[in-house]
């Protein structure tokens, strides 16, 4: 147990969603419903996991000034696409342990812009 780990990037240069963005509700909703069927779509093939951690990085080429916990909207849609998957019971810590989104400032010559996903089983 504990030896399943993958990370899926998405190639977002910006976050899709944010605190600090305010949108209409249903567009909220319109992008939620996005990540979540995306990560399901993606995650299907990861097998069954009674506990995971799950991990987000964005990858920003400036040095703009970024709050880490405005990008939380984003790791909770994809946390909910692993449920919507079937690959853990629910969100909860009980079953996810979900680490603060972190923002790593990457050299533009060496990749663009983007965002990690990972999720690694974890032992009872």
């Amino acid at each position: 147990m504990g030896d399943f780990e993958q990370t899926w990037r998405f190639d977002w240069p910006k976050a899709p969603l944010s605190l600090n963005h305010r949108m209409h509700r249903m567009q909220e909703a319109k992008i939620v419903k996005q990540l979540r069927g995306d990560m399901h779509a993606l995650a299907r093939h990861v097998p069954d996991l009674v506990r995971c951690e799950v991990r987000l990085v964005w990858f920003v080429t400036t040095n703009h000034r970024r709050d880490e916990e405005n990008i939380v909207p984003v790791l909770k849609a994809l946390c909910d696409g692993l449920v919507d998957a079937e690959i853990v019971a629910d969100d909860v810590p009980r079953y996810m342990k979900k680490h603060m989104p972190e923002i790593v400032k990457i050299d533009k010559r060496a990749d663009v812009a983007h965002f990690e996903f990972t999720v690694r089983e974890m032992p009872l």
